[in-house]
């Protein structure tokens, strides 16, 4: 475990961030962070409970938004998208914050509930009835169907026809149970109730759900004396009216409680976790004094209950019918520990064959195995989350012991020492973020072989297995690549395409723009694949034109074929393989190519685009020996050569129509048909390599052709994305980053050079909107979002009234073409 950047906050003179108590911070599967802290005013006399949200590639942008809240936040939670997140305080007030134009540093409080005056202590999302499990033993498996399996899951509440419900559950101070639901109009139905008959304070409190479709709410009243208490929670919608039914279920008292030796030792029962939202079976729990804790792991088992000899002759037992009773029992319990501050749970829905200690510990060191104790002297471990076995541990500055007299005075002046007073693990347990007592964040880099010496294979295996879990939930891989170094990069792209290929063609289907996304953002952290990023790029966009492009044509009778328009074009121009493109557009059924002459215009920057595009392809091909310049893997990329031919012959069919809309090439003939001569050298190309398994070399007169073009027509610059400026390549040689919120750092990536400069941009330079190919002049005026992975630059609204580019801007309103969440930028961005 080492520490990969932190994050403080500036100093400030008359007001100053002060973390909040108690402090809290969650972490989502889009790699967004939320924590709490409170802002001093001058009179240091009032508190303004803050919520930060921070992406993790762009630490320093932070979005700090006053909460509202009267009392201290309590509570902070995800939903299972990572798109809205839940926050509670200490006055009974739950508010749900959600994305303004689904922009990562831009939220608002849309809706909440409340108990008035009665503290939040637990808070979750109702379950959806989603849960892929990973199958560790299974990770060199060929099919996704053995390694991730999805498992029977009912939610929290069903809407008619099975829908899953939306809605929060909380646990209040006083020992009530609080369901909110989300109408579909929009509208929150509330309903609270007692846990039990009896109301008893509740100290600690958490949530869990049963595969049956009920809540499990563990309680404690804070002391280590008193019993771990749990509740079932039933949900129900009756007459438009929520109704909760809740049940004792068996309790438990912690085992040093009832051990003579530590009877007294640890009074206070200070953290109380289900091991996972949908693992209500096993508990953690901690028990403190003041300078030490002792953490304990308990499962819930079935149990035969012992029937008296006198009944089994009168009844005897027969088979499966002997009675059964639930029992807690301890799986297992640490020594003496110093005292824990903060825990973080792993989120991983690892399938562990059985709950027996040894097969877990069989389970090969993998990262979802772990769970993180901060303790007060400021260090970390992982351990293990059945065995509480120590996997791997991480000191603190403030927590290195001191070795001379003049340290141990220095440190008796700074004052208490520094620890995690909250910590979150990331989704594949690869991250752990901290929030310190200053309120500054730490993020730790965890390895995947958690702290044992593994060989470079095993490592490598383990960070294919999650980016496959990643690229199958949609989660974001951002923690993962924290642990690629350069050398790896080459070998996990070519795995990563190795594992993809041997799906099902309709696996492969609905993976296809993913599976580009993550090799792309692999290929940014070495310099030797770089160039590759920008291919990666465009051949999404490229999959995204010609998706938009087909979706316009329309069949000319209403009584449709089995085969749409798009399907013919793409059967026809596979099967003709003629250079001569009027010949290949005389076998199509022109009619269905028929759009409205504004609609034609308006698409008229993606043609240009296409077709600068080939130009640029073809007259790169006599230079195909250099890898590191852009297009290079396009030159052997049957499928999407194939795509930008079916493009260019829709293009000269909408030429026909609407002349204007073609792109326009500046050639040194006035005779030339440049769109004739493109799509001839294209199909000399294409033909060469629409074979994976029988690619040739292009002929000599091919590359003679090719090295003509930029003497009759002018080679187009492309505009490829910006450097990003994120930290992960900054992060490569494994030095600490230290930043500061607010504050942007200079340039981050690889040193540029000559090799670099096809997708350099001088400052002066007019940018583009990169999604809708315009340009936005050097200074740009319009307010601009970019992507918080790839760094896509797009206008935030929209200039064009025409459907069909409506239709594609559509598209990327919630995500960038790479999948990533967008982000505002400043109005002068460079």
């Amino acid at each position: 475990m080492d520490l990969a950047y932190v994050c403080e906050w500036e100093k400030r003179p008359k007001s100053d961030h002060c973390p909040s108590i108690p402090l809290v911070c969650a972490w989502s599967c889009r790699n967004l962070i939320a924590f709490t802290t409170d802002l001093r005013n001058e009179e240091e006399r009032d508190l303004t409970h803050m919520v930060h949200i921070i992406d993790t590639e762009h630490p320093w942008d932070v979005y700090s938004v006053n909460s509202g809240h009267v009392e201290a936040i309590t509570c902070l939670e995800w939903d299972q998208s990572g798109s809205r997140l839940l926050s509670a305080d200490a006055d009974g007030h739950i508010k749900c914050w959600s994305m303004t134009e689904h922009l990562a540093n831009s939220w608002e409080n849309t809706v909440g509930s409340m108990v008035e005056g009665d503290p939040v202590v637990a808070l979750s999302w109702l379950h959806n009835g989603v849960k892929l499990a990973l199958h560790v033993e299974k990770s060199g498996a060929s099919n996704f169907g053995e390694k991730f399996s999805r498992v029977k899951f009912s939610p929290s509440l069903t809407l008619f026809g099975g829908k899953p419900m939306e809605g929060w559950i909380a646990v209040t101070i006083s020992g009530l149970v609080t369901v909110s639901l989300l109408k579909p109009n929009g509208q929150v139905l509330t309903s609270t109730e007692s846990l039990c008959r009896l109301r008893c304070r509740v100290a600690l409190a958490d949530v869990a759900f049963t595969g049956g479709g009920n809540i499990v709410v563990a309680t404690s009243d804070g002391s280590s004396a008193s019993p771990v208490q749990f509740y079932k929670v039933c949900v129900s919608v009756v007459n438009e009216k929520c109704k909760i039914d809740t049940e004792i279920l068996p309790s438990l008292f912690m085992r040093c409680t009832t051990d003579p030796a530590r009877k007294d030792k640890y009074p206070a029962i200070t953290h109380l976790k289900f091991l996972a939202r949908d693992m209500s079976e096993q508990v953690l729990l901690c028990a403190s004094n003041q300078n030490n804790s002792i953490v304990e792991c308990w499962s819930l088992r079935k149990e035969g209950l012992p029937v008296n000899n006198i009944f089994q002759q009168i009844s005897p037992v027969v088979g499966d019918k002997q009675p059964m009773i639930l029992k807690w029992r301890i799986l297992s319990a640490t020594n003496d520990l110093d005292r824990v501050s903060a825990v973080a749970l792993p989120k991983l829905p690892i399938s562990l064959t059985n709950t027996d200690l040894k097969v877990a510990n069989d389970t090969k060191f993998f990262p979802g195995l772990g769970l993180a104790l901060a303790f007060h002297d400021g260090s970390v471990h992982i351990v293990h989350r059945l065995s509480l076995q120590m996997m791997a541990v991480f000191h603190g500055s403030s927590s290195q012991r001191p070795v001379d007299e003049q340290t141990i005075k220095r440190q008796r002046t700074t004052g208490p020492l520094v620890h995690f007073k909250a910590m979150q693990l990331s989704w594949t347990s690869l991250a752990l973020a901290g929030i310190d007592s200053h309120g500054k964040l730490s993020m730790l880099r965890i390895s995947p072989s958690m702290g044992h010496v593994l060989d470079m294979n095993t490592s490598l295996r383990h960070l294919l297995f999650l980016l496959e879990y990643c690229m199958v939930t949609g989660y974001d891989w951002w923690d993962i690549l924290l642990h690629v170094q350069p050398n790896m990069v080459q070998n996990l792209v070519e795995k990563l395409h190795e594992e993809y290929t041997r799906q099902s063609a309709a696996l492969q289907q609905v993976l296809a723009t993913r599976i580009v996304a993550m090799k792309a953002s692999l290929c940014k952290l070495s310099s030797s694949t770089i160039a590759r990023v920008c291919d990666y790029h465009a051949k999404l966009f490229l999959i995204a034109i010609s998706c938009t492009l087909k979706s316009l044509l329309r069949p000319h009778f209403l009584n449709t074929p089995d085969k749409s328009p798009g399907d013919r074009l793409t059967e026809v121009c596979s099967k003709i393989t003629d250079i001569d493109i009027d010949k290949v557009m005389i076998n199509l059924k022109t009619e269905e190519f028929v759009l409205e002459m504004n609609t034609l215009q308006s698409l008229q920057q993606l043609i240009q685009w296409v077709g600068d595009f080939v130009l640029y392809l073809l007259a790169s091909l006599p230079n195909q020996g250099s890898p590191v310049r852009p297009g290079h893997s396009f030159l052997r990329d049957g499928a999407s050569l194939g795509m930008f031919r079916e493009l260019m012959v829709v293009i000269r069919i909408w030429g026909l129509l609407k002349p204007s809309c073609l792109p326009v090439y500046t050639a040194t003939s006035d005779t030339q048909d440049s769109m004739s001569l493109l799509f001839r050298l294209l199909t000399k190309l294409w033909l060469c390599c629409r074979e994976e398994n029988h690619i040739t070399e292009p002929d000599d007169t091919l590359i003679d052709e090719c090295c003509l073009l930029p003497s009759q027509l002018l080679i187009p610059n492309i505009d490829w994305l910006p450097i990003n400026d994120g930290i992960i390549s900054k992060l490569q040689n494994k030095q600490l980053v230290r930043l500061q919120f607010g504050k942007a750092p200079g340039l981050i990536g690889h040193t540029v050079s000559s090799q670099f400069d096809a997708f350099v941009r001088a400052p002066g330079q007019p940018k583009i909107d990169h999604l809708r190919r315009l340009h936005l002049g050097a200074y740009p005026t319009e307010e601009c979002k970019s992507c918080t992975r790839c760094g896509c630059v797009t206008m935030l609204k929209s200039p064009n009234k025409v459907t069909a580019v409506k239709q594609w801007e559509q598209r990327w309103v919630k995500n960038c073409l790479c999948g990533g969440l967008w982000r505002r930028m400043p109005l002068s961005y460079s």
